[in-house]
């Protein structure tokens, strides 16, 4: 069914059919042709201005600034805006305009009248799990709706799109990427290069006033804090003292599983005893032996020890994980850590094992520092 499902969905692509939940900013699903595009003109002016403004010279995130500042909500907000049941905003500045949504903009063919789908394919038609596919695999159809951009516009931008272009070397990946991100807004922190260094900074507080006081570190000073606190939390964890305080912890939650083990063993010895004992409680009153009075109240204390025994079993049995949990925590946490003591830099292998992320404040003209919170996966 899965199989089928794609089958006809890749089919629609092929045939030049809009397939999708919402049409992209700047277009209406036809409403008389299932499938098909038509020019949305209200959000049309924005991008024609957008590809013009580029075009005339100023920068991404001046032209961000600029629709944010006339109070223009952003493709998202401006779906919601129309009655669309979009995905709602994830923090306060989620109606700004910002970098990547004009990027974006700028090279999107569907402005020139092509459709370019398939980009992504979902593992199955009952999940929303999807993952990129490579460039071979897309689907482009052209010509199969009113464009917004003419071709003369979209020449000019994308050859300005290609000489602003300043790329990472190729096939590596900023050191922070997707880690480091603005205490003050919450937003991803961006890469930029000055003099041959690196800098992270949060470009949300160029996009609107008053949007974020915006943060700023150079990636060699916060490389130089994380080894500085990973050096500490080692010599923390690895000194003698600390090692003989583990080993001893250890030894006294191995002696406390012990002893709950034992309780186990003694309890389920119980509550077998009690379980036969209302079975034959049973069979004497069937025989006769014992009156219904006599088993109702025999019974009834046989049920409540029952349930008692049951009970500690089940509270030593959870005691025994926990206490387990804690000494595979304890030695793999050692076991990591004694990984990386003498490591002198990082690569983006160990910053994706032992960092979760990295919140980034402005810098405190008093202390003349930035305050920078690591939050480790240990």
């Amino acid at each position: 069914m899965s199989d089928n499902i794609r089958s006809v969905l890749t089919s629609r692509r092929k045939n030049g059919f809009h397939i999708g939940s919402f049409a992209l900013y700047g277009y209406l699903k036809d409403p008389d042709r299932k499938g098909r595009l038509i020019i949305d003109e209200e959000a049309a002016v924005i991008v024609r201005e957008v590809f013009t403004l580029f075009s005339q010279g100023y920068g991404k995130i001046t032209i961000a600034r600029m629709l944010n500042d006339r109070g223009i909500p952003n493709p998202t907000e401006y779906k919601r805006s129309k009655g669309l049941r979009y995905k709602p905003a994830k923090s306060r500045n989620g109606a700004l305009w910002k970098y990547f949504a004009i990027s974006d903009m700028l090279i999107n063919e569907t402005y020139i009248g092509n459709l370019v789908q398939g980009k992504y394919g979902s593992v199955s038609y009952k999940t929303k799990q999807n993952k990129p596919l490579p460039q071979s695999k897309w689907i482009r159809v052209e010509g199969t709706h009113e464009p917004i951009i003419d071709q003369e516009l979209w020449g000019r931008v994308q050859e300005l799109t290609r000489q602003r272009a300043k790329p990472f070397a190729v096939g590596t990946i900023g050191l922070f990427a997707k880690k480091a991100f603005c205490a003050h807004c919450g937003y991803t922190m961006r890469s930029s290069k000055n003099h041959g260094l690196y800098y992270l900074k949060c470009a949300t507080r160029h996009i609107a006033k008053d949007a974020c006081i915006g943060s700023f570190l150079s990636v060699n000073t916060l490389e130089k804090t994380v080894l500085g606190e990973l050096r500490q939390i080692i010599d923390e964890y690895l000194d003698l003292n600390e090692l003989e305080r583990q080993i001893a912890l250890e030894s006294n939650l191995a002696d406390q599983i012990k002893r709950l083990r034992s309780d186990v063993v003694r309890y389920e010895k119980k509550l077998s005893e009690y379980i036969k004992g209302l079975k034959d409680l049973y069979l004497d009153k069937v025989r006769g032996a014992v009156t219904e009075l006599e088993y109702i109240e025999m019974s009834g204390d046989f049920r409540r020890e029952s349930e008692y025994f049951e009970q500690k079993l089940l509270s030593n049995r959870s005691q025994i994980k926990k206490l387990e949990w804690q000494i595979t925590i304890g030695q793999s946490r050692n076991h990591l850590l004694e990984e990386y003591l003498e490591l002198e830099a990082l690569n983006r292998e160990t910053v994706d094992k032992l960092i979760e992320k990295i919140a980034i404040s402005k810098r405190n003209p008093e202390i003349r520092q930035v305050p920078i919170e690591i939050y480790w996966t240990f």
